[in-house]
């Protein structure tokens, strides 16, 4: 991008401006204080809405070890609620992914995940070949686990409707090295969301979460900023952060030039330091 720019300037009467918007490798956290229910509905909505075609979609999640029988079941049990299909009919939640280029993604991602020892398929995993109707390939909601915190799933975007979990464990790992490793095992910065009751646990991660998402969510889904209210963009591999929805936005595009007119004709040059004592 920046060489484009670099080429274009030669031939522009100005600099050209440059915003920069892309994708994200989204995050849920739970505190060990997190309302399961809350969390679990939450995450189901970030991440299979629209089939997960979302930049800020969560695709990746954190669960206490303390929380995750019971946050595994709830929300094992809401994913089999979700009916996709042909979009036609308004009780799926959502029907095919966007192209050619997605279906050849999301099936790879399926097959290897069947494959590897480090993931286990929770929910999911399987995809409806294109039927007569051309609706198209449509793929399972689709909820994995794994064992390696810094796994390829928990670091690349898939852009579907993909969530790959990690269990940390609670009892062993401090709430700030959990805060460090969601910080630094993705390249994006987009979006992310933090869950818990205790006050002190959420500002801990607003400090430690400060460079890894722009829009940032606590109690909240990781999706949904509302233009006007929550100005998007995010940094990092997430690109120039520069808030579409906020006034700074506009700014990017326009010229600004500063004007001073002065009443007051200039007296010869002299400073005070070239006074005689």
């Amino acid at each position: 991008m920046h060489r484009v720019v670099n080429i274009s300037r030669q031939v522009k009467k100005t600099y050209p401006r440059l915003i920069g918007e892309c994708g994200g490798k989204n995050f849920h956290l739970l505190h060990l204080t997190a309302d399961v229910d809350n969390a679990v509905h939450g995450t189901i909505k970030s991440a299979f809405e629209y089939a997960g075609q979302k930049c800020s979609a969560c695709s990746r999640a954190y669960i206490p070890a303390s929380l995750w029988p019971e946050f595994k079941e709830k929300l094992l049990e809401e994913q089999s609620k979700l009916k996709v299909g042909k979009p036609r009919d308004l009780e799926n939640i959502y029907s095919t992914v966007i192209n050619q280029e997605a279906k050849t993604r999301m099936k790879k991602a399926f097959m290897i995940a069947e494959r590897d020892d480090e993931l286990a398929v929770l929910a999911g995993g399987l995809w409806h070949d294109e039927d007569e109707a051309g609706d198209g390939d449509v793929f399972e909601p689709t909820i994995i686990q794994t064992s390696n915190p810094n796994h390829e799933y928990m670091t690349k975007e898939f852009f579907g409707p993909l969530l790959t979990i990690y269990v940390y464990d609670d009892a062993k790992t401090s709430w700030t090295e959990v805060i460090d490793l969601v910080n630094t095992t993705s390249a994006y910065g987009l979006t992310g969301a933090v869950f818990a009751r205790d006050r002190n646990a959420v500002e801990e991660a607003c400090r430690g979460l400060r460079q890894a998402a722009g829009n940032f969510y606590i109690n909240d889904k990781s999706t949904g900023s509302v233009v006007g209210q929550q100005p998007f963009g995010g940094a990092r591999g997430s690109g120039t952060n520069d808030k579409a929805g906020a006034a700074s936005y506009l700014m990017k595009w326009v010229s600004p030039q500063s004007v001073k007119e002065t009443f007051i004709p200039n007296a010869p040059l002299s400073h005070p330091s070239m006074l005689p004592n």
